[in-house]
């Protein structure tokens, strides 16, 4: 009898070794390809606000229209994510990452080449619609292709810090592109982005498997969660403006809620839902959302008063007020690449995230003690630099749990959900808190008179009251993620 013995010759060994060195080379261009997605997205945000001024005075639209250059995106943006990540897992992460890429592209040269605001306004709702497909697919791409847990861990780090930083960055070249170009370029910009990107998805992402059973679009709940969405974040804008008693801002909400109500009786009674209940209910999942949302809702708004703070109060120009920005997206690189990656795998997300969240309402504390005359690096600075220890540590985490252990065919929507949820959240938290803000202020000047120091000093307490609302609700949190979340030996003994 003959012993066959299978024999590894040195060019099969060569191959598998090739095989071996490939992968990490074309899974770190994927995640550099995703990255500079996300910063696109992210840094989208910001970098028009700072142009806004430039494009009101160039294009002529009132005061009361600006808004709309903000508002269209994101309600285009926020009320389609959910259609877009399921879109994502109905015709393919790839290719509907690379169609709005495409999109995103053609919008951004429609707003920046505008002559009228009807355009720009045009051109913006179109980049939220077009976002709402690129941001679920890169973060299911981002899913699905890191599911080694250091690797992943690694991923979500340097995704969550271009999430967290991608705001501040924005600032930084939104200020530089306003004040020695044009505002157009803080638009057209975006040209760049999307065709660095687009090259990264031709060359390095491979094309998705068919799944055995692929899901159908919900039609029903697709129109009432779109409807929904819309009728929340356009009554949460209009709530600042109109304020919270006036028909525009009450009817929007009070249909934003029935729609969304009736979405979820629908997501239980149909067979292919549009969100799949057990997306949500999942305790460490659904924990990582409300961390997410409620992030949002304390965090967003208050970029725009350190923003108003520098400006206003300090009289910093739009660059120098960029620049300011810079110690948070320095500190959010790295908690976010170096320190939360570590810690994930030590200690799991749910330290990681209750830790960084503490950061951040220590950091809004420090941003109290600002004055008409306080010094950048003792308050600001320090602030900034604090807020982005915290912020590193909360998204990277919450972006991780958010996405693990949901069925492929999920993924997308699963991954819509993420961005979701911070729109919905931070458009509530800036209703309420410049609310809060716009009274505080009306206080301060009927007791304290009108001069020109004691409006200063007005908008000064209304940023330390927006403040010290943020820090409560970011201590709340991490009091609750304390009992929602699983520890990591509890979430490993469970699986």
């Amino acid at each position: 009898m003959t012993n066959t013995k299978t024999t590894t010759t040195p060019a099969s060994q060569s191959t598998r070794k090739s095989r071996d060195q490939e992968r990490p080379l074309r899974t770190g261009w994927i995640l550099a390809t995703l990255a500079v997605t996300q910063l696109m997205v992210v840094l989208d945000g910001t970098i028009v606000n700072i142009a806004l001024p430039s494009a009101q005075a160039d294009l002529g639209f009132t005061d009361a229209q600006r808004q709309w250059a903000v508002t269209s995106y994101a309600l285009a943006f926020g009320s389609l994510l959910l259609l877009g990540g399921r879109l994502a897992d109905l015709f393919g992460r790839k290719a509907t990452f690379i169609t709005g890429l495409v999109g995103f592209a053609v919008a951004s040269a429609i707003a920046g080449a505008a002559t009228n605001l009807e355009f720009l306004i045009a051109g913006r709702a179109l980049q939220g619609a077009f976002g709402a497909l690129v941001a679920p697919a890169s973060l299911a791409l981002l899913t699905t292709t890191f599911t080694e847990p250091k690797a992943r861990a690694r991923a979500f780090g340097v995704f969550g810090a271009v999430a967290g930083a991608g705001g501040a960055i924005g600032l930084v070249l939104g200020g530089a592109l306003t004040e020695y170009t044009s505002w157009r370029l803080c638009l057209l910009v975006n040209l760049l982005f999307a065709a660095v990107t687009i090259l990264g998805a031709v060359l390095f992402i491979p094309k998705q498997t068919k799944p055995e059973q692929t899901p159908r679009l919900d039609a029903l709940g697709t129109v009432l969660i779109v409807l929904g969405l819309v009728s929340i974040v356009y009554g949460f804008s209009s709530a600042a403006e109109k304020g919270w008693g006036a028909a525009i801002t009450l009817v929007p909400l009070a249909a934003g809620v029935v729609l969304t109500v009736a979405f979820c009786i629908v997501q239980t009674r149909v067979a292919h839902p549009l969100l799949p209940l057990r997306v949500v209910t999942d305790r460490d999942r659904g924990g990582a959302f409300i961390t997410l949302a409620l992030v949002g809702a304390a965090l967003l708004s208050v970029f725009l008063f350190v923003t108003y703070y520098l400006q206003v109060v300090r009289g910093y120009t739009p660059l120098q007020s960029g620049v300011a920005f810079l110690p948070m997206p320095l500190s959010i690189m790295l908690s976010s690449v170096l320190i939360a990656p570590r810690l994930l795998t030590k200690f799991g997300p749910k330290v990681v995230i209750i830790t960084g969240v503490l950061f951040a309402a220590a950091a809004l504390m420090i941003l109290t003690t600002t004055s008409l005359t306080s010094n950048y690096w003792v308050t600001i600075g320090l602030g900034l630099f604090t807020l982005g220890l915290g912020l590193g540590n909360i998204f990277g985490a919450s972006f991780n749990l958010a996405t693990a252990g949901v069925r492929p065919a999920d993924a997308g929507v699963a991954s819509a959900m993420v961005n979701t949820v911070q729109q919905v959240g931070g458009a509530i938290g800036t209703a309420i808190l410049s609310t809060v803000a716009q009274a505080v202020a009306s206080d301060y000047v009927q007791a304290n008179g009108t001069g020109a120091r004691q409006q200063l000093l007005a908008q000064l307490s209304s940023y330390h009251t927006a403040y010290l609302v943020s820090a409560a609700v970011l201590v709340l949190i991490a009091i609750t993620m304390t009992f929602v979340l699983r520890s990591k030996r509890a979430r490993e003994s469970a699986s």
